[in-house]
């Protein structure tokens, strides 16, 4: 670790909101977090409402498990008390460039902090750790803006929504021309059911993906995600009149919110309204369980799933994907909107399930 970035504040970083003092006495000390942090670290996150699912220190097991990340996980401190987070992990390819990232496979990872001191000193360590390390870029994956001044990618959003004590409620809050399509799966006996394992959710997945043209992550990531969060990690499987899986989301769980985060579905899903199905037996499962918030997750700007969003109501909310740019000229565009990546995109679509399936892995590792 760098010794500027315990003591020094960032000039350039921005502010955060201030919860304590600027100028006290005890300067805040950022270091890297151990297994014997864990506790301290998810308390952290529990009780702090900028905080999300993907701040949990159990992510950190797997993004260097299963994809092979080098990470930190900073922690600032006063003293023995938390004032701040910043989980990070090294993004290396050939191919895509050389990041620092919070976080890669998780849509909103970036600081939490007590107070702008903290914020500050964790910018700093980890400009330090990309300069050491000899990263093209540093990006902070934000809800809001912390730093006004750095690049930001304008391109996704997300869409959150209040879920309704009443499950009647919520039906009639989905706009007709939706609510319409929910009924139609309903009327199609669709019906929902919780596996205990991945399979039947990564068979769907893996076909959905394969048919947009972009690789599929491995299995064992999902079932790390299910061993690492246990019930806070929910695969649902939409079957038809015969039992036949046909659409499944796989959702997470977080203080009173769901994030429904994977999807997949077969070319009859479409048909039979089991995507419209799927999302409203989500919400249903949700209000019965007392949840308050649905989290319809990260979208592209000008995609059919940002359409699909705002066709339920919700109303989308600006992501703050911030940059520090040291060995490229440029944000970087590693979407499937890229044109660059149009002819891989085609030609990934042609390939063998077998062939995607065995070589995904090695290259979605890279994307995040």
């Amino acid at each position: 670790m760098s010794e500027h970035a315990l003591h020094l504040t960032n000039p350039e970083s921005g502010s955060v909101p201030r919860r304590h003092a600027v100028g006290t006495a005890t300067p805040p000390r950022v270091e890297r977090a151990t297994r014997a942090d864990i506790r301290r670290w998810d308390e952290f996150v529990e009780t702090r409402p900028e905080a999300s699912f993907f701040h949990l220190f159990a992510w950190r097991d797997i993004i260097e498990n299963v994809f092979h990340h080098r990470t930190w996980y900073l922690l600032a401190r006063r003293g023995d008390t938390v004032t701040g987070i910043l989980p990070l992990a090294q993004v290396k390819s050939l191919l895509f460039g050389h990041a620092l990232v919070s976080l890669p496979f998780c849509v909103y990872a970036g600081i939490v902090a007590d107070d702008a001191e903290s914020a500050d000193a964790l910018v700093a360590e980890a400009e330090a750790i990309a300069a050491d390390i000899g990263a093209g870029h540093l990006e902070l994956r934000q809800t809001r803006a912390l730093h006004p001044q750095w690049p930001c990618q304008d391109l996704y959003v997300t869409f959150r929504k209040p879920i309704l004590p009443e499950v009647e409620a919520n039906m009639l809050a989905i706009p007709r021309k939706q609510r319409a399509m929910v009924r139609k799966g309903i009327k199609a006996g669709l019906t929902g059911a919780v596996d205990t394992d991945m399979d039947r959710f990564f068979e769907l997945y893996a076909d959905n993906v394969h048919r947009h043209g972009t690789p599929a992550l491995p299995k064992r990531y999902f079932t790390e995600l299910l061993d690492a969060f246990g019930a806070r990690v929910e695969p649902l499987i939409v079957g038809d009149v015969s039992g036949k899986a046909v659409s499944g989301v796989l959702s997470f769980y977080f203080r009173d919110e769901v994030l429904p985060y994977y999807a997949g579905d077969v070319p009859a899903a479409r048909g039979l309204a089991a995507n419209d199905f799927k999302y409203w037996e989500l919400m249903r499962r949700a209000c019965e369980r007392g949840v308050r918030v649905f989290d319809y997750g990260r979208s592209k700007r000008g995609t059919g799933s940002f359409d699909f969003k705002k066709n339920w109501g919700f109303e989308p909310q600006g992501l703050h994907y911030e940059y520090r740019l040291y060995r490229r000229a440029t944000v970087p565009q590693q979407n499937p909107s890229n044109p660059k990546y149009r002819l891989f995109i085609d030609l990934w679509r042609r390939l063998p399930r077998p062939v995607v399936n065995r070589l995904g892995p090695f290259i979605v590792r890279n994307l995040g």
